[in-house]
């Protein structure tokens, strides 16, 4: 399990529970497509998407899953990567893009929440690898999809399932005793947040 916390923050001491999905609530689109491009850069990303494409459309037929599409372009763009160097990729891609596609309002209402003392968990399909900057940069905790690696370099698979649709509840109730918070507020935009969005007492579906 990948958590990301903030020093001196408890677990299961705060009654008000606030999680976020990431990519298209948090951010205006896919953070994923711009970090792949961050990168390779667009050309190799164009080549490389179109190598993809009949994956990809497999996909969007409903032919394969969420999780193959994702690994087949992990396997794509990252296997025989040093785990060392995709890291200095995701700092710098935190530090040099990823805010410029943050929500200011969703933004703000973290802020909010935290100001409330309330207890905010990032939930989120993407990778932990390039996140977990994000949110200490916010002093937010993380749950997310993690990769594997094999001495040091990525070997293009998950270590854990990719954390979407159920596997989100399912990796929040392995961290969250969510029957100790009276208030649990949630936040999403797409089929994948639905049984996230489920468990609150105050779902936010595409507010921000």
């Amino acid at each position: 399990m990948v958590v990301s916390k903030v020093a001196n923050r408890t677990r299961d001491d705060k009654m008000t529970l606030a999680l976020f999905d990431f990519d298209g609530t948090v951010t205006t689109h896919d953070s994923f497509r711009d970090f792949l491009i961050f990168v390779t850069g667009y050309r190799i990303f164009l080549w490389r998407m179109l190598w993809l494409a009949p994956w990809m459309l497999a996909f969007v037929l409903r032919l394969i899953s969420n999780q193959t599409a994702k690994q087949k372009v992990v396997l794509a763009f990252f296997r025989g990567m040093s785990r060392r160097e995709f890291e200095r990729f995701a700092q710098d891609f935190v530090l040099k893009k990823l805010n410029q596609i943050v929500r200011p309002a969703a933004l703000a209402k973290i802020k909010w929440h935290l100001q409330q003392q309330h207890r905010v968990i990032l939930v989120s399909a993407s990778f932990a690898d390039y996140l977990k900057f994000w949110c200490k940069q916010h002093q937010i905790e993380l749950i997310a999809t993690q990769l594997e690696d094999s001495d040091g370099v990525l070997t293009g698979r998950f270590a854990t399932a990719n954390c979407w649709g159920p596997e989100k509840v399912r990796r929040i109730r392995e961290l969250v005793t969510l029957e100790k918070y009276d208030k649990i507020y949630a936040y999403g935009d797409s089929r994948g947040d639905r049984e996230m969005l489920e468990v609150a007492t105050e779902a936010g579906y595409r507010v921000f």
